[in-house]
């Protein structure tokens, strides 16, 4: 069920490898400026997006997560070239297209696909179904082979809807088949990176499965790229190979799904990851320990200074107030941004003194939470360690099995005329043994009255005999 290739257009570069990287994101910023009075002057800025960076290879899927207005859809929109960048460089497959014009996008337009969040308002009302997912080849200036309507009806059967369809208006669908028609339009022209942007948030739970696991067939079938931003946890964590975690703008942390779900390093990623439910009857009964975060996001038209978590964050010190920590890779596969990380030791141990807010924030979170994420992250971090130190010992072992066989075939012989010395020294002991037990027997028949104990002495057995008798449990009364 794979697209195949158009018949017409030219491909601009040729596809990657699976692991190579197709997307570099450096240094990304999106300010939208804040105009007053009546010559419109700039007097400040909101910024949804200040400083981003990441990679995204070939074949794999980024998970976005954050609260409300933390810059993920602006995010997705920047990297597809639908908004002007601030600052920072986009590269896609080693081509620079910060500041590439409407005419300089276009062919670009192929290989960058945008699936957008609200389905009922990303569909023309005025335009069947077949016009829609048409759109592309005829902006493109590609004519499928068959014609764009068979290619059309094709498409439709690919994302699960009946190819019969094709003369129908966007009000006459529910709104997972509309997300479905917007997945089509994506897909027409057989994109290398897809940008989902909440593709299952106006969903039903029942069509939210649906979907997800038609887009993981999709990527499967067709190699393709995702970055899916959403607020399921739940959601990312099926679909996702790495995570980004958002918050004002920013990257707080970046890892890999299994590494940050269990054991996130960051403060905000581990409040997130406590609020994740668990859909386990076993559990019902079970009181989960909820961290509860001091206050609101702070408004991103003056953020706080340094790291801006630490006005809710319980780890807050001065450093956190003053310097800004930078985005570091604290283990492997797993980048963090936070000066008193999680389960590793601080970036800043000189500061100790908790900042007053963080002293309120300490309050809202439990003692056992805290403990129960550090015990479950202690034994990840043993197991990781096993599982390496396991690696080492192996190769170790691969070369000393060796020599060990040497001596052993060495020490063979040794080991035949040890054993045969040892018994020859048994057998003259157990001789002598013998000659010295007939020597007694007949030296107590000649004296006897000397070898009886009188009747006053205790006898030498008896303590033994007591001892045995102490030991042994009493017999169960009937």
């Amino acid at each position: 069920m794979a697209i195949p290739a158009q018949s017409d257009g030219t491909t601009l570069t040729k596809d990657p490898a699976a692991g190579d990287v197709l997307l570099k994101v450096t240094g990304l910023q999106k300010h939208f400026p804040i105009k007053k009075g009546l010559l419109q002057r700039q007097v400040g800025a909101v910024h949804a997006v200040d400083g981003l960076d990441f990679e995204v290879r070939a074949g794999e899927t980024l998970g976005v997560v954050g609260e409300s207005g933390c810059g993920k859809s602006t995010m997705g929109r920047l990297i597809t070239r639908l908004l002007e960048p601030t600052g920072g460089k986009i590269e896609f497959e080693g081509t620079d297209i910060t500041h590439l014009g409407v005419g300089g996008m276009r062919p670009l337009r192929r290989d960058v696909q945008m699936i957008f969040q609200d389905p009922y308002s990303s569909l023309n009302p005025r335009h069947t179904i077949g016009t829609i997912i048409g759109a592309p080849f005829k902006l493109q200036g590609v004519e499928p082979e068959g014609g764009i309507k068979k290619e059309v009806q094709r498409l439709l059967s690919v994302v699960g809807l009946n190819p019969e369809h094709y003369n129908r208006y966007p009000h006459e669908f529910s709104g997972g088949q509309r997300q479905r028609i917007g997945i089509a339009r994506a897909l027409a022209l057989n994109p290398k990176l897809v940008v989902a942007d909440e593709p299952v948030s106006a969903l039903d739970v029942s069509i939210q499965a649906q979907v997800v696991n038609l887009l993981d067939d999709l990527q499967q079938e067709l190699g393709l790229t995702y970055v899916i931003i959403a607020h399921d946890l739940s959601v990312v964590r099926h679909v996702s190979d790495r995570i980004a975690v958002m918050y004002l703008g920013k990257i707080v942390e970046l890892a890999d799904r299994d590494l940050l779900y269990k054991t996130p390093m960051h403060p905000y990623t581990k409040a997130l990851m406590s609020a994740v439910p668990i859909p386990d009857p076993a559990r019902k009964s079970a009181k989960s320990e909820r961290i509860l975060l001091k206050g609101d996001v702070p408004s991103p038209i003056s953020p706080p200074s340094g790291c801006r978590f630490h006005t809710r964050c319980w780890k807050a010190t001065e450093i956190c107030k003053t310097k800004e920590p930078p985005l570091l890779e604290l283990r492997p596969g797993q980048q963090v941004a936070c000066h008193h990380p999680e389960n590793f030791e601080d970036q800043a141990p000189q500061d100790t003194v908790l900042l007053s807010d963080a002293k309120e924030a300490a309050e809202l979170v439990s003692e056992e939470a805290l403990a129960e994420s550090a015990a479950t992250s202690a034994a990840l971090a043993a197991e990781v360690e096993a599982a390496s130190g396991a690696g080492d010992a192996e190769s170790g072992d691969a070369e000393s099995r060796d020599a060990e066989a040497g001596d052993a075939e060495a020490g063979d012989a040794e080991a035949d005329g040890s054993a045969e010395s040892e018994s020859a020294k048994e057998e003259a002991a157990a001789s002598e043994s013998a000659e010295s037990e007939s020597a007694e027997s007949e030296s107590a028949e000649s004296e006897p009255a000397e070898s009886e104990p009188a009747a006053s002495e205790p006898v030498a057995s008896e303590p033994a005999a007591s001892e045995s008798t102490e030991s042994e449990p009493p017999a169960k009364e009937k």
